[in-house]
């Protein structure tokens, strides 16, 4: 993120605009209703400022603009027709379409709503213990018949309303935690689905591993604690039994607590064994189920997953070998017009690879490796069974990253479209 996206109280604030013209006049309108004390600078300025000045309403000085007519000020607005002003602002006029958007969307009461909650915080600090509590209480009251009162101009009806959910609160028990086991898809936030970004900027709390993209957790909640619980090949941050107890912990602190996995949390995650120590703890919880990597990637490499003419079935494998030594069903995975996809398949490949070939695929099948799928630096090497291993050896492949071998990736060559619009970085 280049910029923070702010809000400032500007009354009584010295603000300073840099150019005489009428762009210079809407951005002062726009100080003037925010109450700041506006000075113009410029050699030349429109009639307009000119009465202003006159007028005793801005202070005008009628020079070129220098460093040090920023000392003081707490905002600085370039409106002038120069290039060397002007390029410390990028794209005014996306600014400009995406600040109507949002003056579309947001009531104009909001204001009013902020000023009638502002007024109530000493009450409701007073009335109401802990920080969470209070937290919800405000998310509530946002979200209430209060604030629909206000919007139509009952303000009167508005505060009744919130002194009645304030008096309820202060009398019901504490809030109880909860947890959120919440799938975030292969790596492209845009993959998230509502009601995932809905719970992420509710909670209190966010759980990750290293799977869930930076990009993603930008979108949680600003001010909520982050806790990261990353597990990689013979490295654990936490074991995954330290994981379900944190979980718990945090729910019956009050927390609202959201766990984030990368890809669906119950397709090779590990969150039927985090739920199920919940309901025996008896914590409540949500599932929100994710894009999973097998789906999210072969779209974004241009491999259909199931296709008439060459395969009628898929399979999910992980390419973990288990602890207690049973291997998988090999024989079972060489099957005619069928689609072999695996998860955590790197330290593994010439293994498996080489238990295909020994079982009988042929070592001609097509085969390919999507690494870090669905985000900018996404990669496919493809290849055969018999070469892929070392394909990605030589390609210098890393985790995360899937394999997916059958048919289906032959029609890669004509359904690419990724790579064609996003360049790696």
């Amino acid at each position: 993120m280049d910029f923070l996206p702010i809000f400032l109280r500007l009354r009584g604030q010295r603000c300073v605009i840099v150019g005489g013209g009428h762009v210079a006049e809407r951005k002062l309108m726009l100080l003037q209703r925010a109450g700041a004390t506006t000075t113009v600078i410029a050699p030349q300025v429109t009639a307009e400022l000119e009465q202003l000045a006159a007028a005793g309403t801005i202070e005008l000085i009628r020079r070129e603009f220098t460093a040090s007519d920023v000392i003081g000020a707490t905002l600085v607005i370039a409106a002038t027709d120069l290039p060397a002003l002007n390029d410390a602002g990028n794209a005014p006029v996306l600014a400009r379409m995406l600040r109507a958007k949002l003056e579309s969307m947001i009531p104009q009461a909001y204001g009013e709503l902020a000023s009638l909650l502002g007024g109530l915080r000493e009450k409701v600090r007073q009335t109401i213990p802990g920080m969470i509590a209070r937290r919800r209480f405000w998310e509530s009251a946002v979200d209430s018949a209060a604030a629909e009162f206000l919007f139509a101009g009952r303000r009167a009806a508005a505060v009744a309303a919130i002194e009645r959910m304030l008096d309820g609160v202060a009398q019901a028990r504490p809030p109880a935690g909860e947890v959120f086991l919440i799938g975030t898809g292969p790596g492209d936030p845009d993959l998230l689905t509502f009601r995932a970004l809905r719970l992420m900027q509710s909670a209190d709390v966010i759980v990750y591993d290293r799977l869930v993209s930076d990009a993603i957790i930008d979108l949680c909640r600003r001010d909520a604690e982050r806790i990261f619980v990353g597990k990689s090949s013979s490295h654990h941050a936490l074991s995954q039994t330290a994981i379900n107890q944190l979980l718990i912990t945090l729910a019956r602190a009050g927390k609202r607590a959201a766990r984030l996995k990368g890809g669906d949390p119950f397709v090779f995650g590990r969150g039927g064994e985090e739920i199920a120590d919940l309901a025996s703890a008896g914590i409540d919880f949500q599932i929100v189920p994710g894009i999973t990597a097998a789906l999210g990637c072969a779209a974004y490499a241009g491999i259909p997953l199931t296709h008439r003419d060459y395969a009628h079935s898929c399979v999910f494998i992980t390419g973990h070998q288990r602890d207690d030594g049973v291997a998988p069903n090999w024989a079972g995975l060489v099957q005619p017009r069928q689609t072999l996809v695996i998860y955590m398949g790197a330290a593994n490949l010439p293994i498996i690879c080489a238990e295909l070939l020994a079982h009988g695929m042929r070592g001609s099948m097509p085969a390919a490796i999507i690494e870090q799928g669905t985000t900018a630096a996404q990669r496919v090497i493809a290849g055969s069974v018999a070469s892929i291993a070392a394909d990605a050896a030589a390609a210098g492949c890393k985790p995360p990253l899937l394999v997916i071998i059958g048919e289906v990736v032959r029609l890669r060559e004509h359904l690419q479209w990724f790579e064609r619009t996003v360049s790696p970085q």
